[in-house]
């Protein structure tokens, strides 16, 4: 039940963080909500609400009604109402926050068919629980070779125990509908408890799963995004990234929900920007639209019988010369606006300066030592030299 930072404590319960029950690295709850009231104090007469928010394993989440008033606080290891049993969780929101969270996903916060919280859980739940957590892989490899065997084109990518261990939920996705009667007698045959089967979609199993992203961050789905928005094609090439499938694509299969992140600030950028099918007609012929530069409100473009040289237009100029030719007038040449631009083919020299000074990269190298002549080879050549210096004349 903890990260590496914060482990746990007595109970299952997380210890280390002492940031209001939830870990501060974020590494062992998943979609946690900062519970900001929690230093605040209820006005008088008003009762706090008896709704909290549960997290079971990985980023499923429910919320169960607390109608006996037990004392709970976030990082909690509660007992549940199940359908059949009891399930084990951990309290991840109490208080005025849990309504808002309900309203989010569309619940009742009146709902008086909530399920309810039976108590706080005991070491033999807990231990229980490991119990069944412990076994989860090991029948999820027995659960996908029985489906192979069967020929069933699925994948079982998630079991999740009941905290009873009476039942267990098998998460899988298949491109098409599955008859898995046969496997379920199978499998309640091999591991004799009762069998719940659930579709879910390639993010969901992402979010479930959770992983590293390209970015090198933990996946969005399974640390803060609650919802999944549609993601096209098209908000790549607002942004005009390569339509690479390989590069658009997350650990899910679907393109990356962070395409919809900036996308707005670009559609605000390219309200009056002029298309990039652009055309502008000249003295010296046609003009296409080659290259856009949002950022920089740079167009480039070039002449058809040209396609290697590009001239550098401003945003203003290219709208200026459109208008020019709505009114059925035509500039004499693109140069004419292009002079005082960059132009791409013209690249400027580059100069890279030493950040760290102007040291040599051998100046923590040991310097040379030189050899040391024999005393005897010195006084040979003194000898030597002053053979040959000529006589001084009296």
């Amino acid at each position: 039940m903890g990260c590496s930072s914060c482990s746990t404590g007595k109970d299952g319960q997380p210890r280390g963080c002492k940031n209001n029950g939830t870990c501060g690295t974020d590494g062992c709850n998943k979609l946690t909500v900062f519970d900001w009231l929690s230093n605040m104090s209820l006005p008088n007469g008003q009762k706090p609400f008896d709704c909290v928010e549960v997290r079971f394993k990985n980023s499923r989440k429910e919320f169960f009604r607390n109608t006996d008033n037990i004392t709970l606080s976030i990082g909690d290891i509660i007992a549940t109402q199940a359908k059949t049993g009891h399930d084990i969780g951990m309290v991840t929101l109490t208080g005025e926050l849990v309504k808002v969270q309900m309203k989010k996903k569309k619940e009742d916060p009146n709902d008086k068919d909530l399920p309810k919280i039976y108590r706080k859980a005991s070491q033999k739940d807990i231990d229980i629980w490991q119990k069944c957590r412990d076994r989860e892989e090991e029948i999820k490899k027995r659960a996908r070779e029985i489906a192979i065997a069967l020929n069933l084109q699925m994948k079982i990518s998630d079991v999740e125990f009941q905290g009873d261990g009476s039942k267990a939920t098998f998460y899988y996705t298949a491109e098409e509908r599955v008859d898995f009667r046969q496997l379920i007698k199978d499998m309640a045959k091999a591991f004799s408890i009762r069998i719940e089967m659930r579709q879910i979609g390639y993010r969901q199993e992402a979010q479930r799963l959770g992983g590293i992203g390209s970015c090198g961050r933990e996946l969005c789905c399974s640390t803060w995004l609650t919802d999944f928005r549609s993601v096209s094609t098209a908000a790549a090439r607002y942004q005009q990234l390569s339509l690479n499938p390989q590069k658009l694509a997350g650990q899910c299969g679907k393109l990356k929900c962070c395409l919809n992140y900036e996308l707005d600030v670009y559609l605000d950028a390219l309200k009056d920007f002029p298309s990039q099918e652009t055309r502008i007609s000249t003295g010296k012929g046609v003009a296409f639209c080659q290259k856009v530069d949002i950022f920089k409100s740079m167009l480039w473009f070039s002449y058809r019988d040209e396609p290697a040289n590009w001239h550098a237009l401003t945003k203003d100029q290219v709208n200026e010369i459109l208008e020019k030719n709505k009114n059925n007038e035509k500039i004499a040449s693109l140069e004419e606006y292009s002079a005082d631009n960059e132009v791409v083919s013209v690249e400027k020299e580059k100069v890279f300066e030493n950040v760290v000074g102007q040291d040599s990269l051998t100046r923590f190298d040991k310097p040379k030592q030189k050899r040391k002549r024999n005393k005897s080879q010195n006084q040979n050549n003194k000898r030597r030299n002053n053979k040959k210096r000529p006589a001084n004349n009296a």
